[in-house]
């Protein structure tokens, strides 16, 4: 049975064990974007300016904009996170990473990992920058801005009813992969 929850950083074990494949989950609290130049920067041991203990990686690089001495966001699509496949295993398993938001499919690597270290995979709606934009309430810091450039450096933001749906659970559960297989019968079907 599908179901909707929010959850709200810290984002423990117990918070998300609960969460199953195709539920609806709200998404409030401290959350950080990453892209290539982070993953592969946290995945070769560098070290991360922020706890991600029971945090959460947005594959995200934001549009902001400066706002007197902060911050604004403008717009925060989801980026496609199969690209990060290599990455995610180990730094689920370095960091302690309970949540990851992204667009699109992950491999069987992170699915395993979710599984071994108590961690989700939510899906949020691709070509909808402007409108996750408004989900993000507050930027609180930018890291690594100097190294990796705006679009690439970890933000640190403000999620507040960031709006997605759980692709890949903490039981093995994985939507995509339920889709491929339910499309693969269908298609043998019409082939008789």
């Amino acid at each position: 049975m599908i179901m909707s929850a929010s959850i709200d950083y810290p984002f423990t074990l117990e918070k998300i064990k609960g969460l199953n494949v195709g539920d609806r989950v709200c998404v409030s609290g401290k959350i950080v974007t990453g892209r290539d130049r982070v993953h592969w920067y946290l995945f070769e041991g560098g070290r991360s300016p922020v706890e991600l203990n029971d945090g959460c990686i947005f594959h995200c690089g934001p549009v902001v904009i400066r706002n007197g001495d902060g911050w604004s966001v403008r717009a925060a699509g989801p980026a496609t996170s199969i690209r990060h496949e290599s990455y995610m295993p180990r730094i689920i398993e370095q960091y302690g990473l309970r949540v990851i938001i992204g667009k699109g499919g992950m491999g069987k690597a992170t699915q395993e990992a979710c599984v071994r270290c108590g961690c989700i995979y939510l899906q949020a709606v691709g070509g909808t920058a402007a409108t996750v934009a408004e989900k993000i309430s507050a930027v609180h810091k930018a890291h690594l801005v100097r190294e990796f450039g705006v679009a690439e450096a970890l933000w640190e933001l403000e999620a507040d009813g960031l709006e997605t749906v759980v692709a890949i659970d903490t039981h093995g559960g994985n939507l995509h992969g339920e889709i491929e297989e339910s499309s693969l019968q269908v298609f043998r079907a019409l082939l008789k």
